[in-house]
């Protein structure tokens, strides 16, 4: 590889990582060329990007990017490696371990999730169990909303109760025009009371 290649290596690698927030190393050594193109398609359709990369590019590129410290996934670099880029947190590893059903690779090398580092595959687990943005949102809307179906309920119970006091009301308000009809009758009964006295 000629230093101009390494250099457009270098920057490719650097712009999949430019802004990744979750980012696998995987070692894919072992699987043949259709089990690696297998689980490139499965990546694919899981939005997840996968890149075969030589440790010393990756390294160095990792060096150039500017807010994250990687050097703790480095010692991790040997081998074949693929980097693996994701918006979801725990695709990759889930990907990974569905694959593993039938096969020994890949294997995790390390990872950089939620701005932390995993090194191992001892870590595969927990990075499976980690809850995506999109389920943790998920929770939050339904935790909120918890309380306001409570209030939303309570308040359709309050207005049922109030609609309900209003229709026992109702026959009060009909009988109060039969207790107006009564002084009409004794004024009906003081005419007839008149003509008795002549």
């Amino acid at each position: 590889m000629t230093k101009d290649q390494k250099v457009v290596a270098i920057q490719e690698i650097k712009d999949l990582l430019q802004d990744a927030k979750v980012v696998y190393v995987a070692d894919l050594e072992g699987l043949n060329a259709s089990k690696s193109s297998d689980f490139r398609r499965q990546a694919f359709k899981q939005n997840i990007k996968v890149k075969v990369v030589k440790n010393t590019l990756l390294q160095k590129a990792m060096e150039q990017i500017e807010g994250v410290d990687y050097s703790e996934m480095f010692e991790t670099f040997k081998g074949n490696s693929a980097i693996m880029i994701a918006e979801t947190a725990n695709a990759p590893a889930k990907l990974i371990k569905d694959f593993r059903k039938k096969e020994e690779k890949p294997a995790l090398k390390s990872a950089f999730v939620q701005e932390t580092f995993y090194v191992g595959d001892e870590n595969l687990d927990a990075l499976v169990s980690i809850k995506s943005r999109e389920e943790m949102i998920g929770e939050i809307i339904g935790l909120l909303q918890s309380p306001i179906q409570r209030v939303v309920s309570a308040l359709q119970n309050k207005s049922e109760t109030v609609e309900a006091k209003a229709e026992e009301a109702a026959p009060a308000v009909e009988e109060t025009p039969a207790v107006e009809e009564a002084p009409e009758a004794p004024a009906a009964e003081s005419t007839d009371e008149t003509p008795a006295a002549e």
